[in-house]
C-alpha cells in the first residue's frame, strides 16, 4: 500500500488502473475539524463515491469537484453523516446538469432510503398527472446480486473496472444482537483485496470469517475512543490478534484522535486514516 497526499487542486476521477481509495473525510459524525467518513474509490476509468454526508458537497468543492462530477454512489447506511448530502446530488442532477447519477442499491434499501431520507425533498418538486416524483426520476439504480455460501448477506456488483461486494454489518440500534436484527448497513469488499467496514459495532466474527476467505491486504475499520454505543471501540479492537491489527487502518474517529496516536502505534495498527490522502494498491 502506498500513501500519498493530494498535490493538485482537483481530485482526479481516473488513474493508471491501480486500485486507490481517497479519504474525502475520515471523521466521526460529530467531528468539527474533520469531514465525515466518506471515501472516493478510483480504478482506471471507474470511480465510486462511498457515502455522501451533510458536509460532503463542501468537502468535494474544496477538492475542486461538484457532487455532479461523481458518476456513481454507494451508500452504506442511513445516518446523516452518510446520506445528508444526497438531496443536493439528486436535485443538481435533475435541475442543473440534467443527468441522473447512478446509485448502487438493493431494492429493499432503496425503499428505506427514499421513504425515510430523500422523499420529503424530492417528491413534491413537480406534479405530473396528479403525482409527484419518485426515486427513479432522480437516480439510475444499479442492483447488486445476492451471493450464496457466505457467512452473512453478501451481494456483488461490477462497475467498470471495480468489483464490489456489500456485506451486512451490525451497526444500529445498539441493542441489536446480530446483523440480522440490525437496521440496514453494509461494509464493502473492494476487488476481493480490501475490506472497508463502514460503520459497525465491534464484530470479530465479521472480520475473522471474511478474512479467512479473502486474506485482506488492508482493512479500513471504524473506531471510537470509548466502549459502548454503535461503533467499535479502540479497547475492543485492541483485543484482536496482531495478524488483523497490523493490516488495519482506523477511520471514522473523533477530534481527539491525536491523543491516541501512541496507543494505536503500540497496539500494532497501521495507524489512523489521514484525510486528503490516497491509499493505492499495486
Amino acid at each position: 500500500m502506498k500513501v500519498d497526499r493530494l498535490k493538485q487542486k482537483q481530485i482526479p476521477l481516473t488513474n493508471d488502473g491501480k486500485l486507490s481509495l481517497f479519504s474525502v473525510g475520515c471523521g466521526s459524525a460529530f467531528s468539527k475539524v474533520l469531514y465525515q467518513n466518506n471515501w472516493l474509490v478510483v480504478k482506471g476509468n471507474t470511480h465510486v463515491m462511498i457515502d455522501c454526508g451533510t458536509r460532503t458537497p463542501q468537502a468535494l468543492c474544496e477538492l475542486g469537484r461538484s457532487v455532479s462530477d461523481i458518476s456513481t454512489w454507494l451508500i452504506t447506511h442511513s445516518h446523516a453523516d452518510h446520506v445528508g448530502g444526497l438531496e443536493e446530488v439528486m436535485l443538481m442532477g435533475r435541475y442543473v446538469v440534467r443527468s441522473k447519477p447512478r446509485i448502487i442499491v438493493t431494492p429493499e434499501y432503496q425503499k428505506t432510503l427514499w421513504n425515510m431520507s430523500l422523499r420529503g425533498g424530492g417528491e413534491f418538486n413537480e406534479v405530473h398527472n396528479g403525482k409527484g416524483l419518485v426515486f427513479a426520476d432522480f437516480w439510475d439504480a444499479i442492483r447488486p446480486r445476492p451471493l450464496k455460501g457466505y457467512p452473512r448477506d453478501t451481494r456483488e456488483v461490477v462497475v467498470g473496472d471495480l468489483n464490489l461486494k456489500l456485506v451486512r454489518t451490525r451497526h444500529f440500534p445498539e441493542q441489536a444482537p446480530n446483523w440480522q436484527k440490525a437496521a440496514y448497513s453494509v461494509g464493502i469488499i473492494l476487488d476481493d483485496r480490501i475490506l472497508f467496514t463502514g460503520d459497525t459495532q465491534f464484530d470479530a466474527d465479521l472480520l475473522r470469517s471474511y478474512d479467512d476467505r479473502f486474506r485482506f491486504e488492508v482493512i479500513f475499520h471504524d473506531v471510537q475512543f470509548f466502549t459502548g454505543g454503535i461503533h467499535a471501540g479502540l479497547d475492543e479492537l485492541a483485543t484482536l490478534p496482531a495478524s488483523l491489527k497490523n493490516r488495519m487502518v482506523l477511520t471514522h474517529y473523533g477530534d481527539a484522535w491525536k491523543k491516541h496516536v501512541k496507543r494505536v502505534r503500540q497496539e500494532g495498527f497501521i495507524g489512523f486514516a489521514r484525510q486528503g490522502s490516497f491509499y493505492t494498491f499495486d
